[in-house]
C-alpha cells in the first residue's frame, strides 16, 4: 500500500499573500492561515488557542490567490506537508514545516465587485497544473 498524507485547513489569512517568482519564472506566493480552537479546561474555564500555517501556492494558483485573497479572508487549503531544511546565516541548521497547497477554497462573502465564479473557475484550472522542483523555492 501507498503511503498518504494531506493537510486541510479552514482559518484566517494572516497577511495579505506574498507574490514571488522563481530564477525561472515560475510563479509562487507564500501566506499564513491561523486557526482557533476553544474548549473549556478541567476547572470550568474557557480556553482559547491560535495556530498558525505557512502556506506555499505555484503556478497560476499563486498569482490568482496573490490577486483575490486579502489578509482576514476565511481559507480553505488543501495540501502536503513539507518539511524544508537549510542552514542559517549564523550557521545553525534551520527547519520549517509548511503546507504545499493544491487547492484554495474562497470561503467567506467576498468584496463588492470580486466575480467569485470567474476566480473559482480559474483556480480550479490552476489545480491541474504539475509539480514543483523544491530547488525553485525563492524563501
Amino acid at each position: 500500500m501507498r503511503d498518504f498524507q494531506q493537510a486541510i485547513v479552514l482559518g484566517n489569512l494572516t497577511r495579505d499573500p506574498e507574490l514571488r517568482y522563481t530564477p525561472s519564472g515560475q510563479p509562487v506566493a507564500s501566506l499564513s492561515v491561523a486557526t482557533n480552537r476553544s474548549w473549556v479546561d478541567a476547572a470550568g474555564e474557557k480556553k482559547d488557542a491560535v495556530e498558525y500555517h505557512d502556506i506555499v501556492v505555484w503556478g497560476k494558483m499563486a498569482e490568482l490567490t496573490s490577486q483575490y485573497l486579502t489578509k482576514g479572508r476565511k481559507v480553505l487549503v488543501v495540501g502536503r506537508l513539507q518539511t524544508r531544511t537549510w542552514e542559517g546565516q549564523d550557521g545553525s541548521k534551520r527547519q520549517k514545516t509548511e503546507i504545499v497547497a493544491t487547492d484554495i477554497n474562497f470561503v467567506d462573502r467576498p468584496k463588492e465587485g470580486f466575480q467569485a465564479k470567474e476566480a473559482e473557475g480559474k483556480m480550479a484550472e490552476a489545480q491541474t497544473e504539475g509539480e514543483i522542483n523544491i530547488d525553485d523555492i525563492p524563501f
